[in-house]
């Protein structure tokens, strides 16, 4: 653990400084940005407010707004696994395995790092008109039991509102966000390890790419169901796309046939510990090359 520890650190070492983190976590701010406009305007519009949660609920309640600031960590990752001068002397002292697991350790505590800004940052656009009390807003009600809500494709409905409370539900959301934004970081760590070093982005860009075209509206369009008969591709994709499990909108509330928050979080961890287990067959062929190094 010592070992594993100690390669995490020397991960970190710049991190910061690093003009891909600059960049990542400036354009994700961005993002949010752009993406809780929507949001921002129905407050003024009707001139209520907000519970401090909902903002981040309604902007990452939708597979688009979750794709598309997950992507910026596939730029973000594109680096691994993270090689320099020192990496040989680690490799003399350690295993490859415990090398791998520092990776792994090293992908989860940026991912949390970049999860956490995101909320941050969405709540702090939205702070001047919301309040910290655990309850829904009279803009939630507005939004939930009228059209609104669906014209503007805020993901305020009346089954959310009645099974989880404004924070639980904003937990239920980043650790869910956090789930689909993992399997994206150990996708291109294991594509950088397979011979080439060239397929990380490329297997992270065609996962998203799958989640993407799984809409449940663009398979309905090409299938000729009517709108009414778009439960059973819902179904469907609630299950097989790793994009709809993390949108917390897609999730069973008790009358739906879809996978339930937990059920997803057990999908992603499936997915994780495949991954894993790849990675760790991967890296037992790779072969480490440091050229310009004195």
């Amino acid at each position: 653990m010592r070992q594993i520890c100690a390669a995490v650190r020397f991960n970190f070492l710049g991190f910061f400084r690093n003009a891909r983190t600059v960049i990542a976590f400036l354009l994700s701010a961005i993002a949010c940005y752009l993406l809780s406009g929507r949001v921002y305007e129905v407050v003024i519009h009707f001139d209520t407010p907000m519970q401090a949660a909902e903002p981040f609920i309604w902007t990452f309640g939708d597979a688009q707004a979750v794709l598309l600031t997950s992507l910026l960590l596939i730029f973000l990752f594109s680096d691994l696994p993270r090689l320099s001068a020192f990496t040989p002397f680690y490799l003399m002292r350690m295993t490859r395995g415990r090398w791998l697991a520092a990776q792994f350790c090293y992908i989860v505590l940026v991912t949390v790092l970049y999860v956490m800004f995101v909320l941050a940052v969405t709540i702090a656009l939205c702070m001047k008109n919301s309040f910290s009390g655990n309850l829904w807003s009279e803009t939630a009600a507005i939004l939930a039991y009228s059209k609104t809500g669906r014209e503007l494709h805020i993901p305020s409905t009346v089954k959310v509102m009645e099974s989880v409370t404004p924070y639980g539900c904003m937990l239920q959301v980043a650790v869910l966000m956090f789930g689909y934004s993992l399997t994206l970081g150990f996708l291109v760590l294991l594509g950088n390890l397979l011979p080439g070093r060239k397929y990380g982005m490329l297997l992270a860009l065609g996962y998203s790419l799958y989640g993407f075209l799984l809409e449940p509206e663009v398979i309905g369009k090409l299938l000729g169901y009517e709108e009414y008969q778009l439960y059973r591709i819902r179904s469907f994709v609630g299950w097989v796309s790793p994009l709809n499990n993390a949108v917390y909108g897609m999730h069973d509330f008790g009358y739906d046939n879809l996978p339930t928050v937990m059920q997803s979080l057990w999908i992603f961890a499936g997915l994780l510990a495949a991954l894993s287990f790849l990675s760790g067959r991967a890296v037992q062929c790779y072969n480490f090359t440091f050229l310009g190094i004195e």
